[in-house]
């Protein structure tokens, strides 16, 4: 049973809400990072376990940019007279129910597929979709590391390398803009920051910004390090994010509640920089992880980022580790 929050699991989703669904009932409550890094060793399984049951919901937005939620990453569709554009992928397992939301939208074909990184969450569902008709654009390092297995390592995960067909075949290093459906799509490199593959999309006349995992929504972010992420880097990119919107402008994170906006974004900023500078300094004071944590840097910000599976204990762990 999943304990009620402000925000429930249906709006938190990401690519290990099933991991903390699955285990709160043998828990009794939140999962401990020692819990969680347990459940994640069945990562694969338990997220397409999640994935193949749980409804996908449909947030129309504007300039014919609709999200769909419930499946891994925050979902961005575009349809037009180009066919459909996908930003992510989600989890294979939904695929049904991914396409009977898209075909809902429009019953053009689905043409394009843009992955904002790697990670599986986010990048699952390539194949069929590349079997649908959808030519696969990403940044060059989310081509590099879908070519060869990777291991996360606060995950005790190893993931196997994907068949050819979900490997992008339309790679850029920096930035790049595709005009698609009437719209301009400007595709933007942050430099390392959740990973060494993310990047922004933006959708220019619409003025939407989908911004991957560079940005958690009510919850505390995952970071990972083992392939070029971190804390410091999260922080630039969201200074990056910042500037590039205005406040009329709608951000589309990569999870959590997936209608954003500045505010809310330059609050995710400003808990990311406080929790950073407070972990820093009780680092350079020369406290071990384990007196950091103890000493709870995150008090502050628990009620509202901390609420979930990335815990105020994990977060500052990962602080901890790019201080």
């Amino acid at each position: 049973m999943i304990p009620t929050h402000d925000r429930n699991l249906s709006r938190r989703n990401f690519c290990l809400c099933c991991v903390g669904a699955t285990g709160l009932a043998a828990a009794g409550g939140w999962l401990t990072p020692r819990q969680a890094f347990a459940a994640a060793r069945n990562l694969v399984d338990l997220i397409r376990d999640y994935a193949a049951k749980t409804p996908i919901k449909v947030h129309k937005l504007r300039g014919e940019v609709s999200i769909l939620e419930g499946s891994g990453g925050n979902i961005a569709v575009l349809r037009g007279s180009d066919g459909k554009v996908f930003v992510d992928a989600g989890i294979t397992a939904s695929r049904l129910r991914i396409l009977e939301a898209a075909n809902g939208l429009s019953r053009g074909p689905i043409t394009h597929l843009i992955n904002t990184h790697w990670h599986f969450d986010h990048t699952d569902g390539n194949q069929w979709l590349n079997e649908e008709g959808a030519a696969i654009i990403a940044h060059e390092n989310t081509h590099k590391h879908l070519l060869s297995a990777q291991r996360v390592d606060d995950w005790d995960f190893n993931f196997p390398p994907p068949p050819l067909a979900a490997v992008p075949t339309e790679v850029f290093s920096s930035e790049t803009t595709l005009s698609l459906n009437g719209a301009t799509l400007h595709l933007k490199y942050y430099d390392p920051a959740h990973t060494d593959s993310d990047i922004s999309v933006g959708f220019g006349e619409a003025d939407i910004l989908h911004v991957g995992d560079t940005y958690w929504n009510g919850i505390y972010p995952f970071i990972d390090y083992s392939t070029g992420g971190s804390i410091g880097g999260m922080i630039q990119a969201t200074e990056a994010n910042l500037a590039a919107v205005t406040g009329s402008t709608i951000v589309i994170p990569g999870h959590g509640a997936p209608v954003s906006n500045k505010a809310e974004l330059s609050a995710y900023r400003d808990m990311l920089v406080a929790i950073r500078d407070k972990v820093a300094l009780l680092k350079q004071q020369g406290r071990s992880l384990e007196e950091t944590i103890t000493a709870m840097p995150t008090a502050a910000f628990d009620d509202q980022w901390g609420q979930f599976l990335i815990t105020p204990a994990l977060f500052t762990r990962l602080v901890y580790e790019g201080v």
